[in-house]
């Protein structure tokens, strides 16, 4: 598992509660503002200017995002 900026992990948290609370409640004009400012802060991370992001990579990044932490984690409990 890589390691992400934790303001990186953070917004990709973010970004996953608030697409879970979007789906309770579709149609929040607030919710999907805020999904669409989330979204393009992990887009345009400074992170993936040094390394040229790729499907694995925002893999990684949505599994660290997860409540229940990375798959690994979940695998050992």
């Amino acid at each position: 598992m890589r390691s992400f900026p934790d303001d990186l992990a953070r917004a990709q948290l973010e970004w996953s509660a608030t697409y879970r609370l979007l789906a309770e409640r579709p149609g929040r004009t607030e919710l999907r503002r805020r999904l669409y400012r989330l979204s393009t802060r992990l887009y345009f991370h400074p992170y993936w200017r040094q390394r040229r992001p790729h499907p694995a990579a925002w893999r990684d990044l949505r599994e660290h995002g997860r409540p229940e932490g990375p798959a690994s984690e979940r695998s050992r409990s």
